[in-house]
């Protein structure tokens, strides 16, 4: 009976693993598809116990692609369990938390804390390996052995960027939590001590100061970042150049499209319709930027008309034809974006909606005009993959 007895409490812990209670995935699940579930969790354990780092990481990068974020951060946890200041993997892991927070908002806030740490402790790394480096530099300053042209080592931007990539989180998905502005500011400055002039840290300042209605001056931080860049934009575009250095200069698509919208928040709309126009050149495709096109020129003759009201003076024939051409084109850009936005069947009814007025102050659709080649019936929409990339929230209006 001795035995018995042990044996039964030997078995009371094995019964309690399974509660259903202790973990929220199981709640509502048979029994039966409890032991299929952990059966599939464990199997998945042991495969990624047989990974090396690298492999481990490309794993981890392949479940990112397709988006299955919990494999992702399976595999990636795995690796910081093997190398815990893996610069890739800490990188990986702050995405991986704010993709997951992202798609599950019940515990939005604490992935995103969850973000953070993650990227500090990358970004401790970072400084650790920087001061190394320049150790290193200052006592093998004479040694005729040439660097290693293939090591990616940290510099002075990556630390700037991951700044940055933690401050954005407090500018955006935890902007309620207590001092997060403050975290903020403090995190952006951090930032542009070590990269001055990195363009994407200045409109990650400008956008701060808006939020804090600090307009003038996130005027200014905007427009030296847009200056940065944008002459590289335009030159680009004009040679057809693929310089990989002149590339470097160029923020990412995603975050011209944010500039674009700060630069109409800012009133500053030539500069806009520039930064646009590069937009459009480099990719046709996106919903947003002929939607902001259109917007641009409606707002630029909306001005044109107040200044001349407010001067209480005839219009001139001058003035006539130039805001006829500027309706034509805002009508032209906002059917091409009603056009495409069918045709990619998005889901972002507030920027349809606001298509929609626009269009209809402007007089309708623009009929006649050539179809698009993109817009034709044989066009076949990008990936809602690729859309995602910029499909961000439409500016207020």
């Amino acid at each position: 009976m001795g035995g018995q007895a042990k044996g039964k409490k030997k078995g009371k812990p094995k019964r309690k693993d399974i509660n259903p209670n202790l973990d929220p995935r199981f709640v509502g699940v048979s029994p039966q598809e409890r032991m299929k579930l952990r059966a599939h969790e464990k199997a998945k354990k042991k495969s990624a116990e047989k990974y090396s780092v690298l492999q481990l990481l490309e794993k981890t990068e392949e479940c990112m692609d397709s988006f299955d974020f919990e494999m992702a951060r399976l595999f990636c946890q795995r690796a910081l369990d093997v190398e815990s200041s893996n610069l890739q993997a800490l990188d990986m892991q702050g995405h991986i938390c704010s993709e997951l927070g992202d798609t599950e908002k019940a515990k939005e806030i604490s992935l995103m804390q969850e973000s953070v740490d993650f990227y500090t402790k990358g970004i401790q790394v970072l400084l650790s390996a920087l001061e190394k480096q320049a150790q290193t530099t200052q006592t093998e300053a004479a040694a005729a052995a040439p660097a290693d042209e293939d090591a990616e080592l940290p510099t002075a931007k990556d630390v700037c960027v991951a700044y940055c990539s933690v401050a954005e989180v407090y500018l955006t998905d935890l902007c309620m939590e207590e001092g997060a502005g403050d975290k903020c500011k403090e995190l952006i400055e951090r930032a542009l001590q070590y990269h001055h002039d990195n363009p994407e840290a200045l409109q990650l300042m400008a956008s701060y100061l808006f939020s804090t209605e600090r307009n003038q001056e996130g005027k200014e931080y905007l427009l030296k970042s847009v200056g940065l860049w944008l002459p590289a934009q335009e030159e680009s575009a004009a040679s057809s150049n693929t310089d990989e250095d002149m590339q470097n200069e160029i923020p990412p698509y995603e975050s011209r499209v944010t500039t674009a919208k700060l630069l109409l928040e800012s009133e500053e709309f030539e500069v806009a319709v520039d930064v646009l126009e590069g937009l459009l050149e480099e990719d046709d495709e996106v919903v947003q930027v002929w939607y902001l096109s259109g917007w641009v020129c409606y707002l630029q003759l909306e001005k044109a008309k107040e200044l001349q009201e407010r001067e209480g003076r005839e219009v001139t024939e001058e003035e006539t034809e130039e805001w006829k051409a500027l309706q034509e084109v805002a009508r032209s850009y906002l059917t091409n974006a009603k056009k495409l936005y069918i045709k990619l069947r998005c889901d972002d009814q507030p920027m349809s909606e606001h298509v929609e007025q626009l269009l209809g102050d402007l007089g309708g659709e623009l009929e006649g005009e050539e179809e698009d080649p993109f817009l034709d019936e044989d066009y076949e929409p990008c990936s809602d993959e690729e859309e995602e990339d910029v499909a961000e929230a439409p500016m207020e209006h």
